[in-house]
C-alpha cells in the first residue's frame, strides 16, 4: 500500500529524516535515498508492534500538502508491506537457554528492539530465508 512519508532532506553531516504521518509518532532516518523505503518499513512495524490497533488508510497526499508542518521538506510514496505489520499480539509461553536469552536480550537492547520483537523478526528472517 502507498503512504505518504515527509522527508526532511539531509545534507553530507545530516540524515534524512522521515515523518510518517497516517502513523503518529513514527520517524526514520537514512544517509541515504536508497536506504529510505527499507528504513521506513521497519519504523512502521516497529511502531506496529504489539498495538491493538487498525491499519489507517493512506492519507491523500493532496490532504497532507496542505498542511502548514509539512512545507520546508519533500514527499515520498512508499510501497509500505502491511502484510508485515502485525498489530494484535498474542502471548505465548516458551522455554529457552538462559545463556541464549542472555544474548537475546542484548542484542535486542543495543538494536532498540524488544525480546518479543527481536525474535518475531528473527522467525520472519528465518522463514523468508527458506
Amino acid at each position: 500500500m502507498l503512504y505518504p512519508v515527509y522527508v526532511h532532506v539531509g545534507d553530507d553531516s545530516h540524515a534524512h529524516g522521515v515523518t510518517v504521518p497516517d502513523f503518529p509518532g513514527c520517524y526514520s532516518a537514512a544517509d541515504n535515498w536508497e536506504e529510505l523505503p527499507a528504513k521506513i518499513q521497519e519504523a512502521i512495524e516497529v511502531y506496529c508492534e504489539s498495538e491493538d490497533m487498525d491499519i489507517p488508510a493512506p492519507t491523500p497526499l493532496e490532504v497532507l500538502t496542505a498542511q502548514s508542518e509539512y512545507q520546508d521538506g519533500v514527499w515520498l510514496l512508499v510501497d509500505v508491506d502491511v502484510s508485515q505489520l502485525t498489530t494484535r499480539p498474542v502471548r505465548l509461553n516458551v522455554s529457552l537457554p538462559e545463556g541464549l536469552v542472555k544474548r537475546i536480550d542484548a542484542y535486542a537492547k543495543a538494536h532498540h528492539l524488544s525480546r518479543s520483537g527481536f525474535l518475531a523478526k528473527a522467525a520472519v528472517s528465518e522463514m523468508e530465508r527458506q
